[in-house]
């Protein structure tokens, strides 16, 4: 008898609808050779364009919807010419997190070919120095605690304040050094200890949180010498765990490194829910083009498998990890954004084909 999955299939705004439609097509490659589970899949209009048809870019009734889904699958949100009366951009992708407590942001940053990476002397292969690393992103707090509070109108300033909890730091500490455990026992925090007050109190709650944790090895580095080091030695480092706004810079600088966002997924997980998206925004200017590179979207369907925890998920979701890796290291699969004249459907069938 077949487990049952039903995933949410949010396609937003920009390019999201077109590496979405790859993503949706390598999960639905993957499943064929997957035993005892099924998948279904329901599509929801979020993001921009849902504002301008009808006034919300996230519905109550949808939102009620996705906590009902075994996992959400979403491409990107948001158009920089549609924004609230306070000149911000429309985040639906932020307000997920928030409203689902979706606090643990997981952003895997790896090496796929040496030539997709601007740093000199680092490889592919596993062997020699290579760059494979997660961020883990405090998710709810952070620099964006307070961006949804009304502010005084009139006023000759404006400010934002950087909240950290005991809760919030412990709970996102404790997942980082959970990660490390499957992984390379190194994990990372990075902050502004030696200058901000919630910094340091961040600090002394992951100095207490390691403690449970003898087996992992720790370092403490402050923000600003991280963006110096990523650049100058990113192999030293396993998996780090940082404030909201610190990880959001740092997640661009790491996919910098590796080739750009298209190779960057990301996962945004709570204890009940989750949702899988590719690192990137909309680009609205290469939207409608079929020249988007998907790999971060199939990516992040490699981690929905892996989240949803059950054998053949699991193993599905090495499956299309090993599909990626086989696609790129043949040097004439390249989209443009690497060089190279693969279409986004195209790139999407390069990896079913490598599945098959």
């Amino acid at each position: 008898m077949s487990t049952h999955f039903h995933i949410a299939v949010l396609e937003g705004d920009g390019i999201g609808p077109e590496v979405v439609a790859e993503g949706v097509k390598v999960l639905r490659t993957v499943a064929a050779r997957l035993a005892g589970v099924a998948f279904a899949f329901t599509a929801y209009s979020v993001g921009a364009g849902e504002y301008r048809r009808h006034g919300d870019p996230l519905p109550a009734a949808t939102l009620e919807s996705l906590r009902g889904a075994d996992a959400i699958l979403l491409g990107a949100m948001g158009l920089p010419d549609v924004r609230w009366p306070n000149g911000v951009e429309m985040t639906p992708q932020i307000d997920l997190r928030e409203k689902l407590d979706l606090y643990s942001g997981v952003r895997p940053i790896r090496l796929y070919d040496e030539a997709h990476s601007p740093l000199r002397g680092y490889s592919a292969n596993g062997t020699g120095r290579h760059i494979d690393f997660v961020i883990v992103r405090e998710n709810c707090e952070g620099l964006f605690s307070e961006r949804l509070t009304p502010r005084p109108a009139g006023r000759d300033f404006e400010s934002d304040t950087l909240k950290i909890t005991r809760r919030g730091a412990e709970r996102i500490c404790r997942e980082a050094f959970k990660l490390a455990r499957r992984r390379r026992k190194h994990c990372t925090l990075v902050d502004k200890a030696n200058v901000l007050p919630s910094m340091a109190y961040f600090r002394r709650i992951f100095d207490e949180v390691a403690r449970d944790y003898p087996d992992v090895t720790t370092d403490r580095v402050y923000v600003d010498a991280m963006a110096l080091y990523l650049v100058q030695r990113p192999d030293s480092f396993d998996v780090m765990v940082t404030e909201n706004m610190f990880g959001d810079i740092l997640s661009d600088l790491g996919a910098g490194l590796i080739g750009g966002m298209g190779l960057a997924p990301s996962a945004d997980i709570g204890d009940d829910h989750a949702v899988f998206q590719p690192s990137h925004g909309t680009a609205p200017t290469i939207a409608g083009r079929g020249i988007a590179n998907p790999i971060a979207t199939i990516l992040s369907v490699a981690m929905l498998l892996e989240w949803l925890d059950h054998p053949e998920t699991v193993r599905g979701a090495r499956l299309i990890e090993r599909a990626v890796e086989n696609v790129l290291a043949d040097p004439a699969n390249r989209t443009a954004d690497l060089g190279g004249v693969v279409s986004t459907a195209g790139m999407g069938n390069l990896v079913c084909q490598a599945l098959s």
